[in-house]
Protein backbone atom coordinates (compact mmCIF):
# COMPACT_ATOMS: atom_id res chain seq x y z
CA UNK A 1 0.00 0.00 0.00
CA UNK A 2 1.12 3.51 -0.51
CA UNK A 3 1.60 6.45 1.71
CA UNK A 4 -0.30 9.43 0.50
CA UNK A 5 0.48 13.40 1.29
CA UNK A 6 -2.59 15.57 1.31
CA UNK A 7 -1.26 19.31 1.20
CA UNK A 8 -4.79 20.77 2.42
CA UNK A 9 -7.08 20.00 5.69
CA UNK A 10 -10.39 21.43 3.98
CA UNK A 11 -13.51 19.52 2.59
CA UNK A 12 -11.72 18.05 -0.26
CA UNK A 13 -8.88 17.41 1.70
CA UNK A 14 -10.07 15.20 4.08
CA UNK A 15 -12.51 13.63 1.77
CA UNK A 16 -9.87 12.48 -0.23
CA UNK A 17 -7.89 10.72 3.16
CA UNK A 18 -10.93 9.04 3.66
CA UNK A 19 -11.19 7.80 -0.31
CA UNK A 20 -7.17 6.37 0.14
CA UNK A 21 -7.82 5.18 3.64
CA UNK A 22 -10.98 3.60 1.77
CA UNK A 23 -8.60 1.20 0.07
CA UNK A 24 -5.74 0.41 2.44
CA UNK A 25 -3.48 3.12 2.23
CA UNK A 26 -1.84 5.28 4.58
CA UNK A 27 -2.42 9.06 4.26
CA UNK A 28 -1.20 11.58 6.15
CA UNK A 29 -3.06 15.64 5.75
CA UNK A 30 -0.85 18.39 6.34
CA UNK A 31 -2.83 21.60 7.30
CA UNK A 32 -1.73 25.34 6.57
CA UNK A 33 -3.83 26.26 9.72
CA UNK A 34 -3.59 25.82 13.61
CA UNK A 35 -6.25 23.74 13.77
CA UNK A 36 -8.97 21.46 11.16
CA UNK A 37 -11.72 23.60 11.10
CA UNK A 38 -14.07 25.38 8.09
CA UNK A 39 -14.72 28.79 7.85
CA UNK A 40 -17.63 30.37 5.37
CA UNK A 41 -21.20 29.95 5.06
CA UNK A 42 -23.52 27.80 3.43
CA UNK A 43 -23.17 24.86 0.73
CA UNK A 44 -25.71 23.56 -1.16
CA UNK A 45 -25.36 19.07 -2.14
CA UNK A 46 -26.80 17.92 -5.09
CA UNK A 47 -27.43 13.90 -5.62
CA UNK A 48 -24.15 13.42 -6.98
CA UNK A 49 -22.82 15.23 -3.76
CA UNK A 50 -24.45 12.75 -1.57
CA UNK A 51 -23.68 9.83 -3.39
CA UNK A 52 -20.01 10.67 -3.36
CA UNK A 53 -20.51 10.86 0.96
CA UNK A 54 -21.91 7.59 0.75
CA UNK A 55 -19.25 6.34 -0.50
CA UNK A 56 -16.80 7.76 1.81
CA UNK A 57 -19.07 6.17 4.74
CA UNK A 58 -20.39 10.12 6.16
CA UNK A 59 -23.17 10.51 4.21
CA UNK A 60 -25.96 9.75 7.00
CA UNK A 61 -24.00 12.35 9.43
CA UNK A 62 -24.23 14.90 6.55
CA UNK A 63 -27.51 14.00 6.28
CA UNK A 64 -28.12 14.37 9.95
CA UNK A 65 -27.60 18.21 9.79
CA UNK A 66 -28.58 19.26 6.53
CA UNK A 67 -31.65 20.98 5.08
CA UNK A 68 -33.20 19.11 2.32
CA UNK A 69 -35.57 21.96 0.34
CA UNK A 70 -39.01 21.37 -1.69
CA UNK A 71 -37.51 23.13 -4.51
CA UNK A 72 -35.19 25.96 -6.53
CA UNK A 73 -36.52 28.93 -7.30
CA UNK A 74 -35.45 32.19 -9.96
CA UNK A 75 -37.46 34.81 -9.27
CA UNK A 76 -37.50 38.55 -10.73
CA UNK A 77 -35.51 40.47 -8.23
CA UNK A 78 -37.64 43.48 -9.20
CA UNK A 79 -40.55 42.10 -9.83
CA UNK A 80 -40.89 39.41 -6.97
CA UNK A 81 -42.26 37.41 -9.85
CA UNK A 82 -41.39 33.66 -9.89
CA UNK A 83 -39.49 32.96 -13.09
CA UNK A 84 -38.98 29.23 -12.60
CA UNK A 85 -38.82 26.99 -9.78
CA UNK A 86 -37.85 23.16 -10.17
CA UNK A 87 -39.13 20.56 -7.44
CA UNK A 88 -36.75 18.94 -6.12
CA UNK A 89 -38.69 16.05 -3.73
CA UNK A 90 -40.48 13.07 -4.96
CA UNK A 91 -40.09 12.41 -8.94
CA UNK A 92 -36.68 14.28 -8.75
CA UNK A 93 -35.08 12.22 -5.98
CA UNK A 94 -36.07 9.11 -7.61
CA UNK A 95 -34.58 9.87 -10.22
CA UNK A 96 -31.01 10.71 -9.46
CA UNK A 97 -30.99 8.56 -6.28
CA UNK A 98 -30.04 11.23 -3.53
CA UNK A 99 -32.13 14.46 -2.11
CA UNK A 100 -30.82 18.01 -2.84
CA UNK A 101 -29.92 19.87 0.43
CA UNK A 102 -27.91 22.87 2.08
CA UNK A 103 -25.64 22.78 4.86
CA UNK A 104 -23.63 24.76 6.79
CA UNK A 105 -19.71 24.74 5.87
CA UNK A 106 -18.66 23.42 9.46
CA UNK A 107 -21.76 20.75 8.73
CA UNK A 108 -19.63 19.18 5.74
CA UNK A 109 -16.52 19.55 6.92
CA UNK A 110 -16.90 18.05 10.74
CA UNK A 111 -18.34 14.76 9.59
CA UNK A 112 -15.01 14.55 7.50
CA UNK A 113 -12.89 15.68 10.01
CA UNK A 114 -14.49 13.13 12.50
CA UNK A 115 -14.05 9.98 10.08
CA UNK A 116 -10.73 10.53 9.51
CA UNK A 117 -9.69 11.25 13.19
CA UNK A 118 -11.32 7.58 14.02
CA UNK A 119 -9.19 6.14 11.02
CA UNK A 120 -6.25 4.22 11.68
CA UNK A 121 -4.55 4.80 8.86
CA UNK A 122 -4.68 8.72 8.73
CA UNK A 123 -2.66 11.32 10.22
CA UNK A 124 -3.80 14.76 10.66
CA UNK A 125 -1.20 17.38 11.11
CA UNK A 126 -1.91 20.89 11.83
CA UNK A 127 0.42 24.28 11.13
CA UNK A 128 2.01 22.59 8.52
CA UNK A 129 2.22 24.72 5.06
CA UNK A 130 3.04 22.94 2.23
CA UNK A 131 5.34 25.17 0.46
CA UNK A 132 7.41 23.25 -2.18
CA UNK A 133 7.64 19.62 -3.13
CA UNK A 134 10.68 17.58 -5.04
CA UNK A 135 10.25 13.95 -6.21
CA UNK A 136 11.94 11.43 -8.35
CA UNK A 137 11.39 8.21 -9.73
CA UNK A 138 10.33 6.36 -6.42
CA UNK A 139 8.93 9.27 -3.87
CA UNK A 140 7.63 12.83 -3.38
CA UNK A 141 8.81 15.12 -0.54
CA UNK A 142 7.22 18.27 0.78
CA UNK A 143 8.74 21.18 2.45
CA UNK A 144 6.42 23.29 4.64
CA UNK A 145 6.48 26.55 5.94
CA UNK A 146 8.53 25.39 9.01
CA UNK A 147 11.26 23.78 7.05
CA UNK A 148 10.17 20.69 7.99
CA UNK A 149 9.98 17.25 5.31
CA UNK A 150 7.95 14.92 4.78
CA UNK A 151 8.19 11.68 2.25
CA UNK A 152 5.41 10.01 0.58
CA UNK A 153 4.40 7.61 -2.62
CA UNK A 154 2.74 10.87 -3.80
CA UNK A 155 0.87 13.88 -2.71
CA UNK A 156 -2.30 15.39 -3.50
CA UNK A 157 -2.62 19.08 -3.39
CA UNK A 158 -6.37 19.82 -2.28
CA UNK A 159 -4.69 23.42 -0.99
CA UNK A 160 -7.90 25.43 -2.66
CA UNK A 161 -7.51 28.02 -5.49
CA UNK A 162 -4.42 29.50 -4.12
CA UNK A 163 -2.90 26.07 -3.77
CA UNK A 164 0.83 26.45 -3.41
CA UNK A 165 1.21 22.75 -5.02
CA UNK A 166 -0.60 24.22 -8.35
CA UNK A 167 1.75 27.24 -8.20
CA UNK A 168 4.77 24.71 -8.78
CA UNK A 169 2.89 21.84 -11.14
CA UNK A 170 0.94 24.23 -13.36
CA UNK A 171 2.36 28.22 -12.80
CA UNK A 172 -0.23 29.33 -14.12
CA UNK A 173 -0.37 32.62 -11.68
CA UNK A 174 -2.62 34.11 -9.64
CA UNK A 175 -6.64 33.06 -9.85
CA UNK A 176 -8.97 34.62 -12.46
CA UNK A 177 -10.84 38.12 -10.71
CA UNK A 178 -14.22 37.89 -12.05
CA UNK A 179 -15.21 40.92 -11.37
CA UNK A 180 -18.08 40.12 -8.83
CA UNK A 181 -18.63 41.19 -5.35
CA UNK A 182 -20.23 38.67 -3.30
CA UNK A 183 -21.56 39.80 0.59
CA UNK A 184 -22.54 36.91 2.61
CA UNK A 185 -24.40 36.63 6.39
CA UNK A 186 -25.58 34.39 8.29
CA UNK A 187 -28.71 35.27 10.58
CA UNK A 188 -30.45 32.99 13.35
CA UNK A 189 -33.93 32.01 11.65
CA UNK A 190 -35.77 33.92 14.76
CA UNK A 191 -35.37 37.57 12.97
CA UNK A 192 -37.12 35.85 10.09
CA UNK A 193 -40.53 36.30 9.60
CA UNK A 194 -42.58 33.16 9.33
CA UNK A 195 -44.03 33.63 6.19
CA UNK A 196 -40.57 33.85 4.56
CA UNK A 197 -39.23 31.12 6.13
CA UNK A 198 -39.51 29.61 2.75
CA UNK A 199 -37.91 25.26 2.59
CA UNK A 200 -36.25 26.52 -1.03
CA UNK A 201 -32.97 27.94 -2.08
CA UNK A 202 -34.37 31.20 -3.51
CA UNK A 203 -32.56 33.68 -5.94
CA UNK A 204 -33.74 36.63 -6.98
CA UNK A 205 -32.17 37.96 -10.36
CA UNK A 206 -31.70 41.82 -11.28
CA UNK A 207 -29.56 43.48 -13.59
CA UNK A 208 -26.31 42.49 -13.12
CA UNK A 209 -26.60 41.58 -9.83
CA UNK A 210 -28.80 38.80 -8.00
CA UNK A 211 -29.43 37.33 -3.94
CA UNK A 212 -29.27 34.13 -2.48
CA UNK A 213 -30.82 33.03 0.37
CA UNK A 214 -31.74 29.18 2.42
CA UNK A 215 -31.88 27.94 5.60
CA UNK A 216 -28.89 26.01 6.82
CA UNK A 217 -27.56 24.74 10.71
CA UNK A 218 -30.33 22.06 10.59
CA UNK A 219 -33.31 25.00 10.26
CA UNK A 220 -31.25 27.59 12.72
CA UNK A 221 -29.84 30.02 10.23
CA UNK A 222 -31.01 31.50 7.34
CA UNK A 223 -27.63 32.16 5.08
CA UNK A 224 -27.67 35.54 2.83
CA UNK A 225 -25.41 36.00 -0.21
CA UNK A 226 -25.94 39.13 -2.62
CA UNK A 227 -24.01 39.10 -5.47
CA UNK A 228 -23.31 42.46 -7.22
CA UNK A 229 -21.19 42.44 -11.47
CA UNK A 230 -19.29 45.54 -10.14
CA UNK A 231 -15.97 45.15 -12.45
CA UNK A 232 -14.01 44.45 -9.17
CA UNK A 233 -10.19 43.65 -10.02
CA UNK A 234 -8.23 43.23 -6.62
CA UNK A 235 -9.25 39.75 -4.47
CA UNK A 236 -10.88 40.29 -1.49
CA UNK A 237 -11.50 37.29 1.30
CA UNK A 238 -13.73 37.98 4.43
CA UNK A 239 -13.51 41.34 4.48
CA UNK A 240 -15.77 43.11 7.60
CA UNK A 241 -18.88 45.36 5.31
CA UNK A 242 -21.10 47.36 7.20
CA UNK A 243 -24.75 46.65 6.49
CA UNK A 244 -25.44 50.41 5.70
CA UNK A 245 -22.86 49.73 2.36
CA UNK A 246 -24.44 46.05 1.43
CA UNK A 247 -28.17 47.87 1.55
CA UNK A 248 -27.33 50.76 -0.62
CA UNK A 249 -25.32 48.32 -3.39
CA UNK A 250 -28.79 46.35 -4.04
CA UNK A 251 -31.57 49.48 -4.14
CA UNK A 252 -33.68 47.87 -6.61
CA UNK A 253 -34.72 44.84 -5.20
CA UNK A 254 -38.04 44.05 -4.51
CA UNK A 255 -39.93 44.42 -1.42
CA UNK A 256 -39.78 40.62 -0.04
CA UNK A 257 -35.68 40.40 -1.53
CA UNK A 258 -35.16 43.68 0.11
CA UNK A 259 -36.82 42.84 3.76
CA UNK A 260 -34.49 39.68 3.71
CA UNK A 261 -31.49 42.20 3.17
CA UNK A 262 -32.23 44.25 5.55
CA UNK A 263 -32.41 41.45 8.01
CA UNK A 264 -28.39 40.72 7.69
CA UNK A 265 -26.09 41.29 9.84
CA UNK A 266 -22.06 41.56 9.97
CA UNK A 267 -21.34 41.24 6.59
CA UNK A 268 -18.42 39.90 5.14
CA UNK A 269 -17.35 40.71 1.65
CA UNK A 270 -15.29 38.65 -1.03
CA UNK A 271 -14.45 39.27 -4.70
CA UNK A 272 -15.41 36.26 -6.57
CA UNK A 273 -12.17 34.38 -8.26
CA UNK A 274 -11.63 31.07 -10.30
CA UNK A 275 -9.52 29.62 -13.23
CA UNK A 276 -9.39 28.79 -16.46
CA UNK A 277 -9.41 24.72 -16.90
CA UNK A 278 -6.38 23.18 -17.90
CA UNK A 279 -5.64 19.80 -19.51
CA UNK A 280 -2.84 18.82 -17.59
CA UNK A 281 -3.01 18.83 -13.10
CA UNK A 282 -0.70 15.99 -12.56
CA UNK A 283 2.78 15.56 -12.58
CA UNK A 284 4.56 12.49 -11.97
CA UNK A 285 3.46 11.58 -8.64
CA UNK A 286 1.98 14.93 -7.97
CA UNK A 287 -1.73 15.59 -8.63
CA UNK A 288 -4.10 18.23 -7.91
CA UNK A 289 -7.96 18.14 -7.01
CA UNK A 290 -10.55 20.49 -6.01
CA UNK A 291 -10.31 23.85 -6.02
CA UNK A 292 -6.96 23.60 -6.24
CA UNK A 293 -7.69 21.74 -9.98
CA UNK A 294 -10.99 23.15 -11.03
CA UNK A 295 -12.02 26.23 -9.15
CA UNK A 296 -15.48 27.66 -9.98
CA UNK A 297 -17.66 29.84 -9.92
CA UNK A 298 -20.63 29.02 -7.15
CA UNK A 299 -23.12 30.05 -9.63
CA UNK A 300 -23.51 26.40 -10.87
CA UNK A 301 -23.38 24.97 -6.76
CA UNK A 302 -21.17 22.12 -7.46
CA UNK A 303 -17.52 22.91 -6.22
CA UNK A 304 -17.98 21.06 -3.25
CA UNK A 305 -19.80 18.22 -5.28
CA UNK A 306 -17.05 17.95 -7.75
CA UNK A 307 -14.01 18.29 -4.99
CA UNK A 308 -15.67 14.74 -3.73
CA UNK A 309 -16.09 13.05 -6.69
CA UNK A 310 -12.73 13.83 -7.32
CA UNK A 311 -12.13 12.60 -3.94
CA UNK A 312 -14.25 9.27 -4.53
CA UNK A 313 -12.18 9.02 -8.60
CA UNK A 314 -9.04 9.05 -6.86
CA UNK A 315 -9.28 5.92 -4.14
CA UNK A 316 -10.88 3.84 -7.19
CA UNK A 317 -7.83 4.47 -9.30
CA UNK A 318 -5.16 3.90 -6.71
CA UNK A 319 -6.66 0.79 -5.12
CA UNK A 320 -4.03 -1.43 -5.02
CA UNK A 321 -1.40 1.14 -6.69
CA UNK A 322 2.37 0.27 -5.80
CA UNK A 323 4.81 0.99 -8.70
CA UNK A 324 2.33 2.44 -10.77
CA UNK A 325 1.62 5.45 -8.99
CA UNK A 326 1.90 8.21 -11.49
CA UNK A 327 0.32 6.08 -14.72
CA UNK A 328 -2.65 6.08 -12.34
CA UNK A 329 -2.28 9.68 -11.16
CA UNK A 330 -2.37 10.39 -14.81
CA UNK A 331 -5.84 8.54 -15.46
CA UNK A 332 -7.56 10.24 -12.82
CA UNK A 333 -6.75 13.40 -14.80
CA UNK A 334 -7.49 11.95 -17.71
CA UNK A 335 -11.11 10.75 -16.37
CA UNK A 336 -11.89 14.45 -14.32
CA UNK A 337 -10.62 17.15 -16.65
CA UNK A 338 -13.89 17.02 -19.12
CA UNK A 339 -16.45 16.71 -16.67
CA UNK A 340 -14.81 19.30 -14.40
CA UNK A 341 -13.66 21.94 -16.99
CA UNK A 342 -17.47 21.74 -18.08
CA UNK A 343 -18.64 22.42 -14.88
CA UNK A 344 -16.33 25.66 -14.83
CA UNK A 345 -17.91 26.90 -17.71
CA UNK A 346 -21.10 26.36 -17.27
CA UNK A 347 -20.88 28.55 -13.96
CA UNK A 348 -19.45 31.36 -15.70
CA UNK A 349 -22.87 30.82 -18.20
CA UNK A 350 -25.20 31.20 -15.53
CA UNK A 351 -23.92 33.81 -14.15
CA UNK A 352 -23.87 36.17 -17.05
CA UNK A 353 -26.80 34.46 -19.01
CA UNK A 354 -28.79 33.23 -16.20
CA UNK A 355 -28.51 35.78 -12.84
CA UNK A 356 -27.38 38.87 -14.53
CA UNK A 357 -29.24 39.70 -17.92
CA UNK A 358 -31.39 43.12 -18.25
CA UNK A 359 -33.88 44.46 -20.63
CA UNK A 360 -34.19 42.57 -23.52
CA UNK A 361 -31.82 39.66 -22.84
CA UNK A 362 -34.09 39.15 -19.15
CA UNK A 363 -36.89 38.89 -21.21
CA UNK A 364 -35.31 36.12 -23.57
CA UNK A 365 -34.10 34.57 -20.20
CA UNK A 366 -37.65 34.56 -18.98
CA UNK A 367 -39.43 33.02 -22.02
CA UNK A 368 -36.97 29.98 -22.69
CA UNK A 369 -37.14 29.22 -18.66
CA UNK A 370 -40.84 29.49 -18.74
CA UNK A 371 -41.60 27.04 -21.08
CA UNK A 372 -39.29 24.16 -19.68
CA UNK A 373 -41.38 21.22 -18.09
CA UNK A 374 -40.13 20.11 -14.99
CA UNK A 375 -38.89 16.56 -17.06
CA UNK A 376 -36.98 19.26 -18.94
CA UNK A 377 -35.42 20.94 -16.07
CA UNK A 378 -34.19 17.78 -14.87
CA UNK A 379 -32.87 16.57 -18.23
CA UNK A 380 -30.96 19.78 -18.12
CA UNK A 381 -28.77 19.32 -14.56
CA UNK A 382 -28.81 15.25 -15.45
CA UNK A 383 -25.47 15.34 -16.31
CA UNK A 384 -24.28 16.73 -13.39
CA UNK A 385 -26.60 16.01 -10.40
CA UNK A 386 -27.71 12.26 -11.38
CA UNK A 387 -23.90 11.35 -11.72
CA UNK A 388 -22.91 8.36 -9.70
CA UNK A 389 -20.49 6.13 -11.49
CA UNK A 390 -17.94 9.19 -11.59
CA UNK A 391 -15.30 7.20 -13.21
CA UNK A 392 -17.66 7.24 -16.43
CA UNK A 393 -19.77 10.29 -15.53
CA UNK A 394 -17.16 12.44 -18.13
CA UNK A 395 -18.90 11.09 -20.93
CA UNK A 396 -22.22 12.08 -19.58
Amino acid sequence: MAHALVAGGGIGGLATALALARHGHRVTVLERQQTFGEIGAGIQLAPNGFHALDLLGVGRQVRERAVFVDELRLMDGTTSQKIVAMPVTGPYRRRFGNPYAVVHRRDLHAPLLAACRAGERIELVADAAVQRYTQDAAQVTVVTADGRTRTGDLLVGADGIRSTVRAQLVGDGAPRVCGHTIYRSVIPIAKVPRRLRWNAVTLWAGPSWHFVHYIIGGGDHLNLAATLDDGAREPVAGRPTPRAVVLARFPGLGDTARLLLELGEEWRQWVLCDRDPVEVWTDGRVTLMGDAAHPMLQYAAQGACQALEDAVVLGDLLAGAGDDVAQRLARYNAVRRERTARAQFLAREMGSRLYHPAGEEAAARDAMLGALTEEDLYDKVSWLHGAQDFLRAAAG
